[in-house]
C-alpha cells in the first residue's frame, strides 16, 4: 500500500514503492494523487457538500486508489464517503456513503 502525504506523489514515487514493496506494477499509467484527489472531492462535495468535517486518507492499493473521509471529531458517530477509483482511468469503481 502506498499512503500519499502531505496530500502529494509523483509517478515516479509510486513505482519505485511498487517494486520496494513488492506489488505487482499496475498497467498503464498511474494518476498523480492530486488527479484523485480532484474527483473523489467533487463526489464527495456534491453529496455531502461541507467536507471541513472530515480528515481525507489515501491509499494506492492493488485495486486502485482508496480514498477516505472520516470525521476528524471521534466523538461524532458515521463518517463520511469512501471509494476505490481506477488508478489509471481516474474511474470510480465504487462509493459507499455514511450517514
Amino acid at each position: 500500500m502506498i499512503v500519499a502525504l502531505f496530500g502529494f506523489a509523483i509517478e515516479e514515487e509510486c513505482s519505485l514503492w511498487l517494486r520496494l514493496l513488492r506489488l505487482p506494477e499496475l498497467p498503464g499509467r498511474i494518476l498523480p494523487v492530486t488527479s484523485v484527489l480532484r474527483i473523489a472531492r467533487l463526489d464527495a462535495e456534491h453529496a455531502y457538500r461541507d467536507l471541513a468535517p472530515y480528515r481525507i486518507s489515501i491509499a494506492l492499493e492493488r485495486d486502485g486508489w482508496h480514498i477516505d473521509y472520516q470525521f476528524k471529531d471521534p466523538n461524532l458517530n458515521g463518517g463520511g464517503p469512501h471509494y476505490v477509483i481506477d488508478p489509471s482511468t481516474g474511474a470510480i469503481l465504487s462509493k459507499v456513503y455514511e450517514q
